[in-house]
């Protein structure tokens, strides 16, 4: 078979990428050869695969859901901004370019649409069904004539893809979104709206159920399932500051300390933060709290500053001085106080940088905490590193223009250590469990807390438990017979048009 799905939301953030990977964990869970599949995605979470291709890490967590190896035909096209204006684009897991929204829009998208769909048709051809993600909401007509990632992607594909349109209800006005959204396609578009799926609700489903009839009166668009509204599922998210494992920075809801302390840890929030997943198996640690801040008071009382990967990396820079951070990030590791930094993070807290590809700022200086200094080169590294560090094995994963020349300091990963401040390029090191054990332990015996990190936290394990999770909320909520037939079968026929300004 060549099944497939288009899932669709009213709005960004509606949950369409966890429940794409629920999607895939149930069908996978059934036998089911699936892989996801994002035509164009935007996000500074990213990914590197084996073959060395940059793609989402909501791709990548999605390919776990499936148990398969991500690839860069998951995601073919993929958007990382660096202002309000512009994006990198990459393209087939490579940066190709900058370009503005506006030339973005005006041209290239529609050029890519042969790539994206010769991907999906790869796909289709390999795995017995394909789960497609869409961005944003298909109904921002403005972009219609260039869309290749929500209705343009399902109505050109072959087959053509059924859409399922999710709709957050925690926000409110779930009925009108749904009615909203088919009502401003076109006729064509319309015709693969096979129907809905509530996202996160509470209370007692019995009292929604008018409106679904209503809903399914107004449209002849059944709703295939209602979702409960669960904590702690937005793993691997495309943006936002979210810690995903056990889901909050709340010290209340974190588990207890195996020894007598909890540890406190802040991430600096700085501008166009990237990979903010890094810091997801900290908070995965019994005992360990993790915080955003953006003010330097937030500091104070903090076991250990992260300073994290950003795309912006002078910006960022520019903003922590501007803050009052960079000067407590300096006090801070002149008292001996544990300090963090990954890729842009580690770049910020160098020498200095000379930047003439990113921010083309030219020749900056850094905080001098480390004894590095950062030359940004045309081509990005891309890479998937594996070594030892504090006596254990760690894997990671590295994706930056910067090239560091250590001049100094211990031996740290790809970067370097000095007294209890510490640089990487390394993406995704924590999640190696004996290293992270190790690290908690240097920074818990340098902040002169008595904490002990639980001997049997598996990052891999909670990761694959969220996965779970989601499997359970769609086998347990949703309509499965009928979507599995939605999936096997196609695109919807025979469905009636919405015109604009229908009875409300």
């Amino acid at each position: 078979m060549s099944g497939g799905l288009l899932v669709a939301g009213t709005t960004s953030d509606a949950g369409k990428s966890v429940v794409t990977a629920g999607i895939c964990r149930w069908l996978v869970r059934r036998g089911v050869k699936v892989a996801p599949f994002k035509a164009q995605n935007m996000s500074l979470n990213s990914f590197v695969t084996r073959e060395g291709a940059e793609i989402g890490r909501a791709q990548a967590m999605q390919a776990q859901a499936c148990r398969v190896e991500p690839t860069a035909l998951m995601n073919p096209v993929l958007l990382k901004p660096g202002s309000e204006q512009s994006s990198q684009v990459v393209l087939m897991g490579r940066p190709v370019g900058e370009l503005s929204a506006r030339g973005y829009h005006g041209g290239r998208q529609q050029q890519l649409l042969g790539t994206v769909l010769d991907c999906l048709a790869e796909l289709r051809g390999t795995y017995d069904a394909v789960i497609c993600e869409g961005a944003g909401s298909p109904a921002e007509i403005n972009l219609r004539r260039t869309d290749i990632v929500n209705m343009g992607i399902a109505r050109n594909a072959r087959p053509r893809l059924p859409v399922l349109v999710v709709g957050d209800i925690d926000r409110g006005g779930v009925f009108a979104s749904f009615f909203g959204t088919v009502a401003l396609l076109s006729r064509e578009d319309q015709a693969l709206v096979a129907g809905f799926l509530v996202n996160k609700f509470r209370g007692d489903v019995s009292l929604l159920e008018p409106g679904l009839d209503m809903l399914h009166g107004l449209t002849g668009r059944r709703t295939y399932g209602v979702l409960p509204f669960r904590h702690g599922l937005g793993i691997d998210e495309e943006d936002g500051m979210a810690v995903s494992l056990r889901g909050t920075v709340r010290e209340s809801n974190v588990a207890p300390p195996v020894g007598e302390d909890v540890l406190r840890v802040a991430v600096c929030a700085i501008p166009l933060m990237s990979n903010f997943t890094d810091v997801d198996a900290l908070a995965a640690e019994p005992g360990v709290v993790v915080r955003f801040v953006d003010r330097p008071e937030e500091l104070a009382d903090a076991d250990l500053v992260v300073v994290p990967g950003t795309r912006g990396t002078v910006r960022a820079l520019q903003w922590l001085r501007e803050r009052g951070l960079a000067d407590a990030l300096v006090r801070r590791a002149a008292e001996g106080r544990p300090v963090l930094g990954v890729c842009g993070g580690f770049q910020i807290l160098g020498e200095h940088i000379e930047d003439d590809v990113e921010s083309r700022a030219g020749q900056v200086d850094g905080l001098g905490v480390l004894p590095v200094r950062v030359r940004f080169a045309r081509e990005k590294t891309l890479t998937r590193p594996v070594g030892e560090a504090l006596g254990e094995h760690v894997e990671g994963y590295e994706i930056h223009h910067g090239v560091a020349d250590v001049t100094g300091g211990e031996t740290f990963l790809d970067g370097c250590r000095v007294g209890a401040v510490w640089g990487t390029h390394w993406h995704g090191s924590l999640e190696s469990d004996g290293f992270r054990r190790a690290f908690l332990r240097e920074v818990a015996a340098a902040a002169g807390r008595r904490f002990v990190p639980a001997p049997d936290t598996s990052f891999a394990e909670l990761r694959e438990e969220q996965l779970d999770r989601l499997g359970d909320l769609i086998e347990e909520h949703a309509d499965t017979d009928a979507l599995w037939r939605l999936i096997e079968s196609g695109a919807p026929q025979g469905l009636p048009f919405i015109p604009p300004g229908a009875p409300a």
